[in-house]
């Protein structure tokens, strides 16, 4: 089952720090979103491999876009 990461916060996206197929373990740090000056970092929510990455560096995105969906 497909689990959704999504922005905590709208912003700007920053660096996208994985690519579909990537490993990643719960806490990784996936994206960085700047918001206000300020850089937040969006964590993978638990273990899985990165199916699709919905988002690259320069996308405006909302609260709760999809930035990128694991398996």
């Amino acid at each position: 089952m497909a689990e959704e990461i999504k922005a905590p916060l709208a912003g700007k996206v920053i660096n996208v720090l994985v690519e579909t197929g990537d490993t990643v373990e719960e806490d990784d740090e996936v994206v960085i979103l700047e918001a206000m000056k300020m850089e937040t970092s969006v964590y993978a929510s638990g273990n899985g491999t990165v199916k699709e990455v919905k988002v690259k560096p320069g996308d405006e995105v909302e609260e709760d876009t999809v930035l990128l969906t694991m398996e």
